[in-house]
């Protein structure tokens, strides 16, 4: 063979053409080589080890950059202290007496990228993005195939700190394909599987997992109405060092026996700080062993029991414990009817939470002793920042004194008070403390009718709350003089950060309101949300108003909804709505 034919080979045909020409000589025999022969072959030897060194570097730098650049430093002195490989550091390193050669970290570094490429594939399928310590899943549609597919994919993700496979109702009945690899993501803090249809078998399949995972600290299991009477499967295998922080168990269809099981574990879980049981409507007789146990979260920041079957007894069990919750700063105990009546000792007891920032009472059935109580405890909130009093009929009747104590919590950002049957003059106390309220962004009247006829009572609240984004005035009764009022406030400038205003349902308002509120909407640059759809089971035409609203709606840069519900359209009207949404992409809702 010619030197020139050599030359022109790769280093594998080289050695491949080498063991052809040695072949055709004869058993046993030598074949010669010249001089130059020799000179030659180690030339091309140096050549092929540097092009594979130059190889291994580029992959070197790249692989450092692709995955591991998102990594902290406490992981990878946590590594190096164990006298393991640095994550990212792909360098010779010592194990014991052994030196890890070139070749190996190559075959290594090919399976990695190899591997990583696999991820982006997988998530890409979905339309997520493929992130080393996030991967995130929610509301792709997974099913079986995909948790499979997953779990062979986690060796490559080892790195992941929070999983989100959320709203995939699919995939009930799968965590066993997903479980026996979640091994490698040890160091997963945040696992979120709501509405996944999960099984009582999924349920023990997660219980056997957290052995694994550690350092987990939240647990996202709303919504998943087949854990009722499956919940031991989980908790059963809680450890006693266990980090979890945060437990989401938010409408699963909870049993009595499943509280008091899950009373069992707050012993091992004693780091709590957010602990949701909303919509579990048997819980409430299990509250007392619950709310037992759980005096041992001393680090309670948020408790959230909304619709749980609180009875007043229970709500007195609840109340003895605010005492063992010092850092509590939200407080849930809406939509539990049977309280009523027994928030006196509640409310005043209220005061342990120095921190509350939250409180959400609505549709509690508050009784006149109740909402006393609650006028005398609430000055002392200080840094309360929601109130939600809404659907409690007996704070309208009640004197104003609640609302005139409003003027005390200077933090308070959003009020609700809708459908409390409010009398002139509680609106009255109301509308004057809220002069003091400089940080509202949000404020909720509706269902309110003594509302229409007298917003001019918020005129100064308007001028104040600067920083207000959402005003919602749905079924109050206004009539015209109201929304003259909203009008010249937006001429003012007074609600130029406003972004959601409902004055829905209000069919008293005659056409030369809307036409007033019309001609200044232009001056709403950050509406988002404007809803003025009638009454259900009514219709009226459009009056003289609709051309200044089509005249201004496209000088509202921001509007993305608009309510027109029940308006009866003339065809000419109707094309012009349909060229409006096409055009300006705001979503209107119309008959």
């Amino acid at each position: 063979m010619s030197l020139k034919a050599l030359k022109g080979l790769s280093h594998e045909n080289d050695i491949s053409t080498i063991h052809r020409i040695g072949s055709e000589k004869k058993e046993g025999e030598v074949p010669k080589r010249s001089p130059f022969d020799l000179i030659f072959s180690q030339i091309q030897r140096k050549k092929s080890d540097k092009g594979k060194s130059d190889i291994f570097q580029v992959k070197r730098f790249f692989k450092v950059f692709d995955k591991d650049a998102t990594k902290t430093e406490n992981g990878k002195n946590e590594q190096a202290s164990n006298n393991k490989p640095v994550p990212g550091d792909y360098g010779n390193y010592t194990k014991g007496n052994e030196e890890t050669s070139p070749a190996k970290e190559e075959d290594e570094l090919d399976s990695d990228t190899s591997g990583w490429l696999k991820v982006k594939q997988f998530m890409e399928k979905f339309g997520k993005k493929a992130e080393i310590q996030f991967i995130n899943l929610n509301n792709c549609g997974m099913t079986a195939t995909g948790i499979k597919e997953l779990g062979s994919l986690l060796p490559f993700l080892q790195d992941a700190e929070e999983i989100d496979l959320s709203w995939n109702e699919l995939v009930g009945g799968s965590m066993m394909l997903l479980t026996p690899h979640i091994c490698h993501v040890s160091r997963l803090r945040v696992l979120s599987l709501s509405n996944c249809g999960l099984t009582a078998d999924d349920a023990g399949a997660l219980g056997e997992a957290l052995q694994h995972i550690p350092n987990l600290q939240v647990l996202d299991l709303s919504w998943n109405n087949n854990l009722g009477g499956a919940l031991s499967r989980l908790t059963q295998h809680f450890s006693s060092n266990c980090e979890l922080k945060s437990l989401n168990l938010t409408e699963c269809s909870l049993k009595a026996e499943d509280g008091d099981l899950l009373a069992q574990a707050f012993s091992k879980i004693s780091r709590m700080e957010v602990l949701e049981l909303s919509e579990n409507k048997e819980l409430g007789s299990a509250m007392k062993n619950l709310i037992e146990e759980l005096k041992n979260c001393s680090c309670l920041c948020v408790l959230k029991l909304r619709s749980t079957g609180l009875r007043q007894d229970s709500l007195s069990y609840l109340s003895s414990a605010f005492q063992y919750w010092p850092y509590l700063r939200k407080l849930d105990l809406s939509c539990n009817k049977a309280t009523g009546g027994g928030f006196c000792e509640a409310a005043a007891r209220l005061t342990a939470f120095k921190q509350l920032e939250l409180l959400d009472i609505h549709q509690c059935c508050l009784s006149r002793d109740d909402v006393t109580t609650l006028t005398q405890v609430i000055p002392l909130l200080s840094n309360l920042q929601t109130l939600d009093i809404s659907s409690n009929k007996s704070i309208g009747l009640s004197p104003e004194h609640l609302f005139s104590r409003l003027r005390f919590l200077p933090k308070l950002k959003f009020v609700n008070i809708s459908n409390c049957a409010l009398m002139k003059e509680s609106f009255a106390g109301l509308a004057e403390a809220s002069h003091y309220l400089m940080d509202l962004q949000m404020l909720d009247l509706s269902w309110n009718k003594c509302v229409g006829g007298n917003l001019k009572l918020l005129s100064e609240t308007l001028k104040s709350a600067t920083a207000l984004q959402s005003l919602l005035l749905s079924s109050c009764n206004l009539v015209t003089q109201d929304l003259a009022v909203l009008a010249s406030a937006a001429q003012n400038g007074h609600l130029e950060r406003l972004e959601q205003l409902d004055i829905a349902y209000n069919n008293t308002v005659l056409d030369e309101g809307w036409s007033l509120f019309f001609e200044s909407v232009s001056d709403l640059k950050n509406i988002v949300e404007l809803d003025i759809s009638l009454r259900p089971a009514s219709s009226r035409e459009c009056g003289p108003w609709f051309i200044h609203l089509m005249s201004n709606l496209i000088k509202l840069p921001k509007l993305k909804e608009l309510g027109m519900q029940r308006w009866a359209l003339s065809a000419a009207e109707h094309q012009q709505l349909s060229r409006i949404q096409t055009e300006s992409n705001i979503n209107i809702h119309y008959d």
